[in-house]
């Protein structure tokens, strides 16, 4: 493996330590201990059910590819997990309001090992299923957790401040640094002990089954609106109410949708962004830098969100503008950049470029993911959270699906611009070439009197 993926790793790790270690007592918030055990618990639950999410994230892709399947049919794929989340997992998701948070917690554990499981089989039908299934795991995966931990943090009678201690709190270990330990494990697991790429899934299983065991013998149920004289229509119903009467509570799904909408645009790209031409490039270790990143967002966020006179909705605003220009980058490098034609090799200077960029983007989540928890936790009610929160989801899976759908065509023209310029640029070279030789050839001849 090349120095530099090491050195940006160690750099983000030095930035990460300066934050985390120089926090005073105005980064800090006072709490008791009975919150602490309270919030330790949910910690290393969330922390095992996200070990369970990012020890696949690496090799989904890879995997996929190496059962022989192209772009297309590996977006058809993706397109299936985020349609599944959107029909099947809105329903199985809002459930989590009527039939308990606990009991929604649970179905994910055994949806997500269900879909491991499928990706033994190189069948492509086998392969569907299992995206379907982690379609509706991940729907389960972004609300039922939330909303437990919302419900029993008041029903404890807990300070709201807290709240967002907690929030920080999971992203830095769960979106963060068991992020990293999971892509570098998946990375041993797969690469360096010669197990493969489906080695990460049955890892992933084992984490999520240890952490229903937990989830089953420590957590105890609460509901949004348990009333049976609600069906899950008259829920969607007055969920939907409840989103077209607050002005706030709609700016809010909109933002969730489009940020949230380029996050998971970015996990089907970031391969194929920074290989083009199937450069070798060790995706466990780049993963693990993703995350190292969105770990220092997450520390960031935890300092300004202690703070009451900052406002999530002020700094989030610059958040979202540092995330688009981070993005402008594959373009700029794109015409900036001669693209190289060769097959295999390293890295690109164009990639490496990409790759830094692609860091500065994941700060930004690491930002985006506690502040959004905690502004979801201001301005949606708590009698139909899940569902409201599953109704976010809903545009920003048509917003992916769209973009997945399109994404084949769009790769192949790119691949073609870039083809053309070197095919010109080679065209000069060559006529350049021949003019001097030609040149030469003048000078050197002798002269006929």
């Amino acid at each position: 493996m090349e120095l530099f993926y090491y050195v940006v790793f160690g750099i983000l790790s030095a930035i990460v330590a300066v934050f985390e270690l120089s926090k005073n007592n105005k980064d800090r918030i006072s709490t008791s201990s009975a919150f602490s055990s309270f919030k330790n618990n949910y910690l290393v639950v969330y922390s095992l059910m996200m070990a369970g999410d990012w020890l696949q994230g690496p090799y989904v892709y890879f995997l996929y590819s190496q059962y022989g399947f192209d772009k297309g049919d590996i977006g058809r794929l993706f397109i299936a997990g985020f349609g599944s989340s959107m029909l099947f997992g809105t329903i199985v998701g809002s459930l989590a309001d009527k039939q308990g948070r606990k009991r929604a917690c649970i179905t994910y554990c055994i949806t997500y090992i269900l879909s491991c499981i499928t990706k033994h089989s190189p069948q492509y039908k086998v392969l569907m299923i299992g995206r379907i299934l982690g379609g509706i795991a991940t729907s389960l995966l972004f609300s039922a957790f939330e909303s437990w931990l919302v419900a029993e943090h008041f029903k404890r009678g807990f300070d709201a401040q807290w709240l967002s201690l907690t929030f920080s709190k999971a992203i830095f270990l769960g979106n963060g640094l068991v992020a990293i330990l999971a892509g570098l494990f998946a990375n041993t697991l797969a690469d360096t002990l010669g197990f493969g790429p489906v080695s990460p899934f049955d890892a992933a299983a084992c984490f999520l089954a240890i952490g229903m065991a937990i989830i089953l013998s420590t957590w105890t149920e609460n509901y949004g609106d348990p009333s049976e004289s609600k069906d899950l229509l008259t829920q969607f119903k007055g969920a939907a109410i409840a989103i077209a009467s607050d002005e706030k509570i709609a700016l809010l799904g909109a933002i969730q949708s489009l940020f949230e909408g380029s996050m998971y645009t970015f996990v089907f790209l970031w391969t194929p962004a920074l290989s083009p031409n199937e450069q070798d490039i060790p995706h466990g270790f780049i993963f693990a830098t993703f995350m190292l990143s969105s770990m220092l967002g997450s520390s960031l966020a935890s300092r300004l969100m202690a703070r009451q006179a900052v406002k999530v909705e002020g700094y989030m605003q610059i958040v979202f503008l540092v995330s688009s220009a981070s993005f402008l980058l594959p373009l700029i490098t794109t015409f900036i950049l001669e693209p190289s034609t060769e097959k295999g090799g390293s890295i690109t200077a164009g990639g490496r470029l990409q790759l830094l960029g692609f860091c500065v983007f994941e700060a930004c989540v690491g930002i985006f993911w506690p502040s959004i928890m905690k502004m979801r936790s201001q301005y949606i009610p708590e009698e139909s959270r899940s569902t409201i929160m599953n109704f976010f989801r809903i545009p920003l899976n048509i917003f992916v699906c769209v973009v997945l759908y399109n994404v084949n065509a769009f790769m192949a023209s790119v691949l073609q611009r870039r083809l053309m310029v070197v095919a010109e640029s080679h065209k000069t070279k060559s006529l350049d070439t021949w003019v001097v030789t030609k040149e030469r050839d003048t000078e050197a001849e002798p002269l006929n009197i």
